[in-house]
């Protein structure tokens, strides 16, 4: 029997990225996933097509994480067809890079909708009807603790709100049996953080390992985190960085 079967996944974002590596993983687990998009349609729904034709089982719905009413619907809608949700796992995130002076309080308010608030609605959405043993995951950064370039203020400060929500919600949530966990990836190749940017370079040189990660890695820790070997894991935020932060 595969880790996990018979379970219910939820993924924002799980279109491309991490977030299509993270569905396709715990897919390959035994898990039936359901993966959220805005605005990369054709590449959601390759990744569900993907997942079904190795005998998984998936579904690409749009729900942009900056609508708390869309993305809200898109979870009671998987919880009416398919029970409740086992793991919830948000992802979808963006990135806002500039001069300080040149930001505006609608940039604000775009980064923490995405990157704060939707995470938060996610989990108020789905952790009442999770069962025992359920898992609420978050895919942070690990600039939460190391802010290593200019230009990411408004980033730092929304990934670094992430840590004291898991560890106020895995304490509400602890009687229940829910874990909940920050994952912090480092420099990951995407297309988000291509491994040949202006930027590639000097992060390699402050890592340990030298050399960017993969959606992979990601999806394989997630993986383990939303498995039974990861019961006794709350709270907590994990970097998997190579060493940048080290």
């Amino acid at each position: 029997m595969k880790r996990l079967e018979n379970k219910i996944a939820f993924i924002t974002g799980g279109g491309r990225g991490m977030g299509a590596a993270i569905s396709k993983r715990l897919a390959e687990e035994g898990a039936t996933v359901v993966l959220t998009y805005s605005k990369s349609r054709e590449k959601a729904e390759a990744v569900a097509a993907e997942i079904k034709a190795n005998g998984g089982q998936a579904s690409a719905v749009e729900a942009d994480s900056i609508d708390p009413k869309a993305l809200t619907t898109a979870i009671q809608k998987t919880i009416a067809e398919l029970g409740p949700i086992d793991i919830l796992v948000s992802n979808a995130g963006i990135y806002i890079g500039k001069e300080f002076e040149s930001h505006t309080l609608e940039d604000y308010e775009e980064i923490m909708a995405v990157n704060v608030r939707a995470v938060y609605v996610a989990s108020l959405a789905a952790a009442p009807h999770m069962p025992n043993n359920g898992r609420i995951i978050t895919i942070g950064s690990n600039m939460a603790d190391n802010a290593v370039s200019p230009q990411t203020t408004l980033y730092t400060m929304s990934k670094a709100a992430l840590k004291g929500f898991t560890r106020g919600l895995a304490r509400d949530l602890g009687a229940k049996g829910i874990t909940v966990n920050l994952v912090q990836p480092g420099p990951i190749n995407t297309d988000m953080n291509p491994s040949d940017s202006d930027l590639a370079d000097f992060l390699r040189s402050r890592m340990a390992l030298s050399d960017y990660g993969t959606g992979e890695d990601i999806a394989g820790l997630v993986a383990y985190l939303a498995s039974e070997e990861g019961r006794f894991i709350t709270g907590t935020a994990i970097t998997i960085d190579g060493g940048l932060n080290a």
